[in-house]
């Protein structure tokens, strides 16, 4: 059996924190490998923190970009495991030495694997698993050793979990029809996003060169280069774009298709305005003075970087992807959308967009429903704990 090892960041709890009143909850990913995932967790975490209720972060392995952002008091729990599934024997043995009030288990081989490990440990812990993406999409892209198995094991599964969340209504109707399950099993929570530190980040000094004063407009968009989001899309936009106007492309992210995206703008004749910057710590800065935000997946569950852009004050441009964009956007009124896998649509609309763009405060005011207390809220009365949250408010 593997032992749990635990790195546990300096204490620092909100003067109201009441150990003996507020919940012990653990939150099971693979990593923080800085994907939209890790980052809702993060969000979770902090708003949780902020509320007086400091979790357990319970990893597979310690590693990512965002493990810095983790709050002060936190414990990550690390269970030695390259893989996750494997990980179902040491994640039971934390809950059987811990025993949480509930554990939050996000994506699909994690959720299975929470699952499993519940069982195994015989504990009353509240399970709650959270899907982020299109089921019926993603199966398509499992490895072939989880192509058959992992959606039996989900069917069998999920509904041994006390509740199964999802950030989208698209995501949680394609995932009861997926899994067979009845309409209305899946409760839907939209991701935490907005918070006080967005805003304050998106005003923070930008060296970049494109961006500085007489320059083109800057088309940005964020994610990993992956078929997924589907970037040679977007770039075949941008150089169709290029033609008739002058403008650049800014695309933050790291993924296998980086030299495959590079050789597209070569080919194209647009590498000078094409530009990959890889991970960047602060986003929003970037988001804050751009022409627009341009999403180009072809499919998604709730593509945060949109709620990220519109809260920054950028304007969006995004395919009408299965699913989450059309939710945000409610078909149109706060953005663009175009179908997908179509790059001449994508062009006109990063040009009406460049051309007259969505009002600011418009944005802000659709950003405000993506608050990470309003989610964090929603989040505990599903754990059943708006009993605790009431408590911290009235001792505040």
């Amino acid at each position: 059996m593997q032992k749990i090892t635990e790195k546990v960041l300096e204490p620092k709890f909100n003067d109201s924190f009441n150990s003996k009143k507020s919940p012990k909850i653990a939150f099971f990913i693979r990593n923080l490998d800085g994907g939209g995932a890790q980052k809702v967790i993060i969000n979770l975490i902090k708003g949780l923190v902020k509320q007086g209720i400091v979790p357990d972060l319970v990893l597979t392995k310690i590693e990512g970009p965002f493990l810095n952002l983790i709050p002060k008091g936190v414990r990550i729990i690390n269970l030695n495991s390259k893989q996750i599934l494997p990980a179902t024997i040491p994640l039971s043995r934390y809950l059987k030495q811990e025993q949480p009030d509930v554990l939050v288990a996000n994506i699909n081989n994690s959720n299975v694997a929470a699952v499993m490990a519940r069982m195994l440990s015989s504990v009353s812990t509240r399970l709650l698993l959270v899907e982020h993406s299109t089921f019926s999409f993603d199966r398509t892209i499992f490895p072939l050793k989880s192509k058959f198995l992992l959606p039996v094991l989900m069917r069998w599964l999920y509904p041994l979990a006390d509740t199964v969340v999802a950030v989208s209504n698209g995501v949680a109707r394609d995932l009861e029809t997926e899994l067979c399950f009845k309409q209305g099993l899946v409760k839907t929570i939209y991701n935490p996003i907005v918070d006080d530190e967005i805003l304050a980040k998106a005003k923070e000094p930008l060296e970049h060169p494109w961006f500085q004063p007489g320059e083109p407009p800057v088309f940005l968009t964020a994610g990993r280069l992956e078929l997924q989001k589907n970037i040679s899309d977007l770039i075949k936009a941008f150089a169709r774009l290029r033609t008739q106007r002058s403008a650049r492309l800014l695309i933050l992210g790291k993924g296998s298709l980086q030299n495959q995206l590079k050789s597209l703008a070569e080919e194209l004749g647009v590498e000078s305005d094409v530009s990959i910057a890889g991970f960047v710590a602060n986003p929003y800065a970037y988001m804050s003075r751009s022409a627009a935000f341009v999403l180009s997946s072809i499919y998604e569950g709730l593509p945060t970087v949109l709620v990220e852009a519109m809260a920054s004050g950028c304007p969006v441009v995004s395919t009408n992807c299965p699913h989450g964009p059309a939710e945000i956007l409610q078909d149109n009124k706060y953005g663009l959308l175009v179908p997908v896998n179509n790059p001449i649509a994508l062009a006109e609309a990063m040009q009406i967009m460049m051309d007259n763009p969505t009002n600011q405060q418009l944005l802000a005011q659709r950003a405000k429903d993506f608050t990470v207390d309003r989610v964090v809220e929603q989040y505990l009365k599903t754990m059943q704990y708006c009993e605790g949250f009431a408590y911290k408010r009235e001792n505040q």
